[in-house]
């Protein structure tokens, strides 16, 4: 199996879009002499399962064509497994997301053709991950790009509704839930800080990109072994319709009302009565209490020389 692809295949991608492209990806992946057996996810989360099944197997090369919830339960079977030979294991992906948001980070092109023969190349960095407890459940969840608690979190449990917008998706969400969210009060620990109080929201980044394209972390480095984390505490309605440039060409964070750090742990207790939705990936994994820590170089991905 060491020369042999697993292509997991979520049909349901870009509403649909994996599907209806499949044909021309499976001809492509044939025409550039890949090796390789492929299968179509059935349910939610079923990629879990189809992974670690075929770690099992003896495969290594593993292809992901879905979007970056897709992309999230992969790493999250490979990492919840925790194979012994996972600095063997090595997963590219030709993305076909409502976001799109990690592969943006790597340049890695949306042309599923440009994406096959990146992939050829088996150019690799091994990225940070993220190891999120939620401990009011004992629940572990893995983050290849970036989690967060507080309106992102909301606008995640929301945007479903607006899929359909694709990348436009999350900023039509976003702006829709701040006429109706409340700002849980939370307690947050990292580097011998404590801060308590109403938040907005706090992100927890490893790449550069979320929520459609919006840049809302600071000096992104996958590999240096740090989260970047920002944190909003009193803020406007009018300072956000004002600075909406500014969330995708990343400016956002420097405004006086953002604040930036870097850390490799967090603590997070929620002070509030009210349901505060935890996010990873795009996607809603629980609410309530969690501590953070990054896993170093956890995980090999196939990315862009550009990105080097």
């Amino acid at each position: 199996m060491q020369n042999k692809w697993f292509i997991i295949v979520n049909p349901a991608s870009g509403n649909g879009a994996a599907k209806k492209k499949w044909l021309k990806i499976y001809n492509e992946l044939t025409n550039q002499n890949f090796d390789f057996k492929f299968l179509f996810t059935e349910y939610e989360k079923h990629s879990i399962k189809l992974i670690q099944n075929a770690i099992k197997q003896g495969f290594t090369k593993f292809i992901c064509v879905g979007g970056d919830g897709t992309l999230h339960h992969i790493v999250n079977g490979i990492l919840s497994l925790n194979p012994i030979n996972i600095t063997k294991i090595k997963l590219g992906i030709i993305a076909i997301g409502t976001g799109n948001d990690w592969i943006k980070t790597y340049h890695i092109p949306k042309n599923y053709k440009k994406a096959i023969q990146l992939i050829k190349n088996e150019y690799i960095i091994q990225q940070d991950i993220g190891k999120l407890l939620i401990t009011t459940t004992n629940k572990t969840v893995y983050f290849n790009n970036l989690a967060g608690i507080g309106f992102d979190g909301y606008v995640v449990n929301n945007v479903n509704k607006y899929k359909k917008l694709g990348r436009l998706a999350y900023l039509v969400g976003a702006l829709v839930s701040l006429t109706n969210f409340k700002k849980p009060k939370l307690e947050i620990k990292f580097n011998n800080k404590l801060l308590k109080g109403k938040f907005l929201l706090l992100l927890i980044g490893l790449c550069n990109y979320s929520g459609g394209g919006m840049q809302l972390t600071k000096n992104v480095n996958p590999a240096d072994g740090l989260f970047d984390i920002s944190y909003i505490q009193k803020i406007s309605l009018f300072t956000i319709l004002t600075n909406i440039l500014g969330l995708f060409n990343g400016t956002i964070t420097n405004h006086k009302l953002v604040s930036t750090e870097k850390t490799t742990c967090l603590y997070i207790k929620v002070l509030s009565n009210e349901k505060t939705y935890i996010q990873a990936d795009g996607e809603l994994i629980g609410f309530g209490n969690f501590k953070v820590e990054l896993l170093p170089k956890a995980l090999n991905f196939i990315v862009s020389t550009k990105s080097s």
